[in-house]
């Protein structure tokens, strides 16, 4: 279908999603005469904005596409699901989920936004093994969780991203791995995040945009280090060796296509966000096409 205008393509600066779109955004496939106006962001930010219909198609939370259904619709193909991959609960050495601060009061837990993913992993593994604990939730973006409970802002941090890979070494200690406790209940892999497309777009176009992507991700994957800087650029000082650890982490065959078990993953996450009152049920089919 011919390209009816320039669409706003909005993702996150992690090395997962620059490696996914580093080809349409440096031209390094044939674009079949689409054109983006590229802007990255955290995903928190994609979250909000997505509320107010900011972008044509957006990297989104799961947990957010959960409660933006009636405006967006799931594309295919840019997803992050997996195994091995999901949300940790840090904290400083020698601390309990169940403690008290040292004043009595309820512990205080960093989490990178309440539209999150992680956030609504880590209610549901509250809501399985702690529910006696009020705890003080404070939401913040997810690059100053660590430093938060480092400077005991916060008792525990939800991190995401490359923090898996660097936690230790900023002397801090895993409390529970809420991708594994997933997993565990589940057998599933744990749907992080997606790409979505606004429901008044064309689904033929939708369709088209789909494609590139996964053409897009066939190229990094055959490419990798072509426009590698790209990807460098916008990852937050990482050194080379986290930046291919966190790819080879969150880009898979999900990324390609959700297929039938990511499917799966995302309904049975939908029903738990559901049945938790997290988000509210929406009517339209999920996928864009």
């Amino acid at each position: 279908m011919k390209p009816e205008k320039t669409y706003q393509l909005a993702f996150s600066s992690c090395p997962n999603d620059t490696f996914i779109f580093k080809a349409i955004a440096r031209q390094l496939i044939d674009l079949n005469g689409y054109c983006f106006d590229i802007v990255l962001e955290d995903v928190e930010t994609l979250n909000r904005k997505a509320a107010k219909g900011f972008y044509d198609i957006t990297k989104l939370s799961f947990a957010a596409l959960g409660s933006l259904g009636d405006k967006y619709a799931l594309l295919r193909t840019g997803s992050a699901l997996g195994v091995g991959c999901g949300p940790l609960i840090i904290s400083l050495p020698g601390r309990s989920l169940d403690d008290k601060r040292d004043d009595k009061t309820n512990p205080v837990i960093a989490v990178p936004g309440l539209g999150t993913t992680a956030f609504h992993l880590f209610s549901f593994y509250m809501d399985d093994l702690f529910a006696s604990i009020n705890a003080t939730i404070l939401p913040m973006p997810f690059e100053r969780i660590m430093p938060a409970v480092i400077t005991k802002k916060a008792d525990f941090g939800v991190i995401i991203h490359e923090g898996r890979f660097v936690y230790k070494t900023m002397g801090l200690e895993l409390k529970a791995d809420l991708g594994l406790w997933w997993e565990d209940k589940t057998s599933l892999p744990i749907p992080l995040g997606c790409i979505a497309i606004k429901r008044d777009i064309d689904p033929a176009i939708a369709c088209d945009i789909q494609n590139l992507i996964r053409k897009s991700i066939d190229h990094a994957f055959l490419n990798p280090d072509m426009a590698f800087d790209y990807i460098q650029t916008h990852a937050q000082a990482l050194d080379e060796n986290i930046i291919q650890q966190h790819i080879k982490l969150y880009v898979n065959n999900f990324s390609k296509n959700i297929g039938k078990e990511g499917e799966t993953a995302i309904t049975t996450f939908f029903e738990k966000a559901w049945d938790s009152g997290l988000i509210k049920k929406f009517g339209q089919s999920l996928f864009a096409c």
